[in-house]
């Protein structure tokens, strides 16, 4: 349930006309009183077809002329709007009950205290089943003004309350964090002109896939405006950035003008200072060995870049912890729009809603230390900027990835009391499912067209039962069980041990709530068995060596095999030193 009061107005008879009419699209119906201040003595107009709305809006306005006819300033913006609206899959409230919610409302918002004899004049009207409008005089019967400090909280509170109460859908508790919801204004200007989001979705969108592309500010307004955006930079009489706007092309106010919005209008995230905060935190330093190592595919860079991300945001509580957890979390929100972006067409919608849904996740009232996720958003920009590849299986391996950073992102966002954030993570996290699904289904199909022989398939289904014994029957009761066998063959083919790589897997992703485990594991070990097996031998042998630091490791001296191997490495005999 939600609760947004409205700025204030100056046209009590207004109002009313409005919230009695038939709406702007013919969606008022039978609209009536259901519940209003102690001394409410006016009829309905609702009801009675003698009362009028002029007469009810002077009954309202009594306190408010009264004030004004006295010496010192009048009062004129007076009239406090509250619409209180339920969440589309809340039951039918009744009249008596939205009576009862409404009287909550104005209480707990200051308009009429509990027990106050000499609160507001208000009423509550209903012209639909799922909402009220509440409509209060801002001047007191005793001629003072309410103490309205701080209102839209305490009604945000006494909404949550209500939800319990009346089992309703239970929403988080507001932190500030969110982006500015639509307009109705804006909400049927897109209708009307045909547009599928409001123009402040639309902007959100737009900057928010502009953010990867860019290192700093001025690029980042240069990239908006080569995407179509309107950008309006705002200039110091230094010439330096003090702030900017956008603006949706074909968006225009009654005179015809182009309509901007100041980007911190939109999401609290996107003002000037916050984006310059976050383009310009600096790039991490690549050590040459690293850049020689790295993998080919965009694809794979961007998964090796999320192997520490368990770590980075479990690294303490509170303080600077908290900080740099924050941080990565934002770059994660970044490599899910950058992965859209330069997904195959058919996967782009499913993680464009990700991406969309996540950015609340990105932001809480944790300041972020943008430059510990340097790492992270260097990946993001180099999947926009460099490509992706046709490799579809390191993309899945991806996903999968991303799949679990926004497990862990809505874990700490929920250990931390971040409702919303959490949601968010939440919602996101189904998307990106939904889009790992589509992208490794040929994939594991092709794994378990060529699984290994039964023979070897039985024996690494010891190595299962040994590595992971808590897990092993669901593993092995996993329809992509037969994938997975094919990766352990291949990856043994390759000079890998199965059973160290199960155990490495498993540890580096819990899999109690892994929905198929075989499917985890598998992913995990198709990217840690792209790099060649180490010779354990030799690499004790360089260790001991006194020129040990000018020996390369075999790593280094080995190219990358690719996460795919051929299809006859599963069909070959594994043979086992005992």
């Amino acid at each position: 349930m939600i609760a947004p009061i409205k700025a204030p107005g100056s046209n009590t008879r207004g109002l009313l006309a409005y919230l009695y009419g038939p709406g702007r699209h013919d969606e008022h119906h039978d609209p009536h009183i259901v519940a209003g201040f102690a001394m409410l003595g006016m009829p309905d107009p609702g009801r009675d077809e003698n009362a009028t709305l002029t007469e009810l809006a002077r009954y309202l306005d009594e306190p408010v002329k009264l004030r004004n006819s006295e010496p010192g300033k009048p009062v004129t913006e007076h009239v406090w709007h509250c619409p209180v609206r339920a969440a589309p899959e809340d039951r039918y409230l009744s009249d008596a009950e939205w009576g009862e919610i409404a009287e909550r409302i104005v209480r707990a918002a200051g308009i009429a205290p509990d027990g106050d004899d000499l609160a507001c004049r208000w009423i509550a009207v209903r012209h639909a089943d799922d909402h009220i409008h509440i409509l209060a005089t801002s001047v007191r019967e005793d001629g003072r003004r309410p103490k309205l400090h701080d209102s839209g909280k305490r009604a945000g509170k006494e909404c949550r309350q209500i939800e319990k109460d009346y089992g309703l859908r239970q929403l988080g508790t507001g932190d500030g964090t969110a982006a500015k919801r639509p307009t109705q204004g804006e909400m049927h200007k897109a209708q009307r002109l045909g547009w599928e989001e409001t123009s402040r979705e639309w902007l959100q969108g737009r900057i928010r896939a502009a953010i990867p592309h860019a290192a700093t500010v001025e690029e980042f307004l240069a990239y908006l405006e080569a995407d179509g955006v309107e950008v309006k930079p705002r200039r110091l009489p230094s010439g330096d950035l003090g702030g900017y706007s956008v603006g949706r092309p074909g968006d225009l106010d009654k005179n015809g003008k182009q309509i901007y919005i100041p980007g911190g209008k939109i999401a609290p995230d996107l003002s000037l200072p916050k984006l310059r905060a976050l383009l310009e935190a600096g790039t991490p330093e690549e050590h040459p060995t690293a850049r020689r190592n790295r993998p080919s595919s965009s694809w794979q860079r961007a998964t090796d870049t999320l192997d520490t991300f368990s770590t980075d945001i479990g690294d303490g509580v509170g303080g600077s912890g908290d900080a740099r957890a924050q941080a990565q979390i934002t770059a994660l929100g970044e490599l899910i729009e950058a992965t859209a972006q330069a997904a195959p067409d058919d996967l782009r919608a499913e993680l464009r809603s990700a991406a969309r849904t996540f950015a609340h996740a990105q932001r809480s009232q944790v300041r972020a230390e943008h430059s510990a996720a340097a790492g992270l958003r260097s990946a993001a920009r180099d999947l926009v900027n460099a490509g992706s590849g046709k490799d579809g299986s390191a993309l899945a391996v991806l996903l999968a990835a991303l799949v679990w950073a926004a497990i862990l992102a809505e874990r700490w966002h929920e250990t931390r009391g971040h409702a919303q954030q959490a949601a968010a993570a939440g919602e996101a996290l189904a998307h990106l499912q939904t889009a790992y699904d589509q992208a490794a289904a040929p994939h594991l199909a092709e794994l378990t067209h060529r699984q290994p022989k039964e023979e070897t398939r039985n024996t690494l289904a010891n190595d299962v039962k040994a590595a992971v014994p808590e897990h092993a029957a669901r593993i092995l009761a996993d329809p992509n069980w037969a994938a997975l066998a094919t990766v352990l063959a291949d990856a043994e083919a390759g000079g890998h041990q199965p059973h160290q790589l199960l155990k490495e897997a498993a540890a580096q992703r819990e899999l109690d709530t892994a929905r198929q485990p075989a499917s985890v594991l598998l992913t995990r070990i198709q990217h840690t068995a792209r790099n060649p097996a180490p010779n354990r031998t030799a690499e004790a042998a360089r260790r001991r060596s006194p020129a040990a630091a000018s020996i390369p490791t075999q790593q280094q001296r080995v190219p990358q095999a690719t996460a795919a191997a051929p299809a006859t490495k599963a069909d070959a005999p594994v043979q086992r030193r005992r």
